[in-house]
């Protein structure tokens, strides 16, 4: 120490010190530390797929403007070509909702605006073309008849504007909201609401009128806005709206090509005059129209068509007037029958109308006998037919032959019962509720009391109300009806019979361990319609290749084209149902589209139908561009290999329903309806196309049930599940539950009555219920028919029994 300075030591880091923590940059490492490591190297895995170039943040701006910009211009696009000059016109479908407005004098005030002409309007003045020089657009309006259900769906799948037409006081009646309910489940395209007669009411009655239109127009439509249509001006602006609006795009109708016929002609053939060729001329709308594909006619079935013709349009933009040369007509007449045909048909390319697969009866057959074999079958067959029978004593070889034993009649009704699911059915789901029927004088009579005292007013009192009503319609309707309640209440429960050994009865049934996991071959025991059937070995990979197909450019008649379309082997009726007010819709089918299989349709019932409807009851069906007949196999809707079968369509779930039908390939809207006895047609329930399937497993499911007679520990002897020893040993290795979560199985017989003893994980209760679960596969029935009789105009079924309120025995 010098100069009393202390001098300073630097400090040396100990044994203890830690050194600095690094910087932690989030859970993972960024993406300048994964380039410094990775030094260029790229992974194995990343080689051998597709590079995505990472793009940076503006790059990534940019790349979602540039999408939302065309976008933007594909939408314009649609809506300038839609009634342009290059373009289809602007189809309008004009639809009364109230039975008491007509829709004639909407479409006199739209005809008589002066910027425009018209063109093709016919004497009824159901239908015209319009040509607008002020937008630029041609639009053809068609009236649809107010009770004709068909012809309203018909043309709203090519519809690109739907004109509803409102009455000021009420709105829509109850056909109007039918007609609703049935557009909205196939697919409501572009629509406008006008309503005429506002500006006649009373001035202080208009505002409430107003109110009360917009009230009820937000139960169905929340943004909707009515147009009123009852001078010139505001017919423009109707027209003006419908011009300029954004058009909805039905998925169904974009990959087909459609038309609607506006001009019809028949040719008959030479050979017969009951078929001939009929063509049909109108604007190509979707796709393009490929003359080698096949097309439908809605209501009438599939056809072949010959070849396209191009003649003048009926609806030019701008009608150029030219000067008539002397001379010159027939020279520009020839020229136009040369340049008429557009596209003849290749017969080498052209699709075929083959529908069903013909089943060869031999094709099972692998060798054929020998010799020895068929004489080993003939010495078996004589020693079967020596039959020991007892007889009556004097009765001679010829008389005993017709003798039958009371044993083979009887095996005879047990086979034709075990054959007939539908009377199983019926006898096993009433139980106990038929003895209700005995009760039916008691109830009548209690009815004729209450009327005598009950006092009616004048308005409601009906003395013929016993006329219309049909006294074997109303029986089978409660029937029904107590056979839905009896399945709601006891599922599935099914009781033995006493006269018929329970292993016969119930011969095609089986046991299983599990539903969800125990397995079920898609292949064992298929029917014989099954031969007749297509199947795709991967039906998801045949919808995504067809559709992958109809994004290349095509060959065909371009949409926009006014063509004449030459349909081969038509029948003359089709032409005959043609009418002015039901006009004829076309439309292309994709491939396999014509092939019958096994086609499930997503159904959900509709809220306006709450009768009962049972399974394989005939429907009719509106699927897609299709309409027919067929009765549906209902099932569960779950994620499963094996799907439970529901007799009945239930109100408050979704259900797959199966039927035999032509291939539709999804996305498609689905219609049910159900024909009453005097002709209507009521809506059942709406859905969509599922799948086409014929490997979906539908299992029918059976439960036998027993009461526990004594109660030990773990085990307990059951009765009244079956009456004889013999189904007990046969039923045996088929597992048992309670309905309070026991779970059991057969141990032995007791005595000849049917009595078994059961062993259980658990003490019974005596308040329970033992219940054997049996199974069997059940296919849809083969009864597809194409042809839909014309439904009678609609009116609401003010009838209605709540099934709650059915009295159960």
């Amino acid at each position: 120490m010098e100069g009393g300075v202390a001098k300073r030591e630097p400090h040396r880091p100990g044994c203890f010190n830690r050194p600095k923590k690094t910087h932690k940059a989030g859970r993972h490492r960024s993406k300048g530390a994964v380039e410094r490591t990775s030094r260029g190297r790229v992974d194995v895995k990343i080689i051998s797929k597709k590079l995505k170039k990472e793009l940076k943040k503006h790059d990534r701006r940019h790349q979602a403007s540039q999408r939302r910009l065309q976008s933007r211009e594909m939408v314009l696009a649609d809506k300038r070509s839609l009634g342009s000059r290059d373009g289809p016109p602007h189809l309008v479908v004009v639809i009364p909702l109230h039975a008491g407005i007509s829709a004639q004098g909407a479409l006199q005030l739209i005809c008589s605006d002066e910027a425009a002409s018209v063109f093709n309007s016919d004497e009824s003045g159901e239908s015209f073309g319009l040509v607008s020089s002020r937008f630029k657009r041609r639009f053809y309006f068609i009236r649809v008849n107010a009770g004709d259900i068909h012809a309203v769906l018909d043309l709203a799948k090519v519809a690109d504007t739907l004109l509803f037409v409102l009455d000021p006081y009420e709105g829509w009646d109850s056909y109007g909201d039918f007609c609703l309910s049935c557009l909205f489940a196939q697919g409501l395209p572009s629509h406008v609401f006008v309503v005429q007669g506002v500006n006649d009411l009373p001035i202080k009655k208009r505002a409430e009128a107003k109110r009360n239109l917009s009230k009820i127009l937000a139960r169905r439509f929340l943004d909707a806005k009515p147009f009123h249509l009852d001078t010139e001006q505001e017919a423009t602006l109707v027209i003006r709206h419908m011009a300029m609006q954004k058009q909805k795009h039905l998925t169904f109708r974009e990959r087909r090509s459609y038309l609607l016929a506006q001009h019809v002609a028949f040719e008959a053939s030479e050979e017969s005059g009951l078929v001939g060729t009929l063509k049909v001329s109108g604007y190509v709308r979707g796709q393009n129209l490929d003359v080698n594909k096949l097309v439908h006619i809605v209501g009438h079935g599939d056809f072949q068509m010959s070849q396209v013709d191009g003649p003048s349009d009926p609806m030019p933009m701008n009608p150029k007037v030219t000067k008539k040369t002397p001379g010159a007509e027939e020279l520009v007449a020839e020229m136009e029958e040369d340049l008429k045909v557009l596209m003849k048909a290749d017969f080498s390319k052209q699709q075929s109308l083959e529908t069903e697969v013909v089943p060869d009866p031999m094709e099972g057959e692998q060798t054929w006998p020998t010799d020895e074999e068929l004489r080993e079958a003939d010495e078996a067959l004589k020693a079967n037919k020596k039959i020991v029978r007892r007889v009556p004593k004097g009765t001679s070889d010829y008389q005993a032959a017709w003798i039958l034993d009371d044993e083979e009649g009887e095996d005879e009704e047990e086979e034709s019962d075990a054959d007939d699911d539908d009377d199983m059915e019926e006898q096993d789901l009433m139980g106990e509720a038929m003895s209700q029927a005995s009760n039916e004088s008691d109830d009548e009579g209690e009815a004729t009391e209450e009327c005598e005292t009950m006092t009616l007013p004048e308005s409601v009192r009906d003395d013929n109300y016993d006329e219309k009503i049909d006294e074997s319609e109303e029986r089978e309707m409660l029937e029904k009806y107590e056979q839905e309640r009896m399945d709601e209440m006891f599922p599935d429960e099914v009781d033995t019979p006493k006269d018929v050994a329970a292993r016969v009865r119930f011969q095609k049934f089986r046991g299983l361990k599990s539903f969800r996991a125990s397995p079920w071959d898609p292949k064992e025991n298929l029917p014989r319609d099954y031969a007749r059937i297509f199947q795709f070995q991967n039906f998801t990979r045949t919808r995504k290749r067809i559709f992958n197909e109809l994004s290349e450019e095509q060959e065909g008649a371009m949409p926009g084209w006014y063509v004449t379309v030459h349909i081969c082997n038509v029948p003359l009726s089709v032409m005959e149902s043609y009418k002015p007010q039901a006009p004829l819709v076309l439309f292309t089918l994709l491939p396999h589209e014509q092939k019958l299989s096994v086609v499930h349709f997503l159904l959900r019932r509709h809220a306006s139908n709450s009768g009962p409807v049972k399974s394989k009851e005939e429907m009719v069906f509106h699927c897609g561009c299709r309409r027919f007949r067929a009765p549906p196999l209902y099932s569960q809707h779950t994620a499963a290999n094996k799907f439970k079968y529901e007799r009945f369509l239930r109100s408050n779930a979704t259900v797959v329903g199966t039927v035999y039908c032509p291939i539709t390939f999804p996305p498609a809207s689905v219609l049910m309806f159900k024909q009453r006895a005097n002709g209507m047609q009521d809506l059942i329930a709406t859905g969509s196309v599922l799948k086409v399937d014929p490997d979906r497993v539908i299992v029918k499911r059976i439960t036998l049930s027993g009461h526990p007679f004594k109660i030990m520990t773990k085990t307990s002897v059951v009765r009244y599940m079956f009456f004889n020893r013999d189904d007990v040993l046969w039923f045996k290795p088929v597992e048992l539950r309670t309905k309070w979560g026991r779970r059991g199985h057969i141990k032995e017989p007791l005595g000849t009555h049917g009595h078994m003893k059961c062993l259980f994980d658990g003490q019974l209760k005596s308040q329970d219920t033992v219940l054997m679960n049996l199974y069997k596969r059940v296919f849809p029935r083969w009864a597809y028919d194409p042809h839909v009789p014309t439904p009678v105009p609609w009116e609401k079924c003010e009838d209605s029994i709540d099934v709650q309120e059915v009295a159960m025995d």
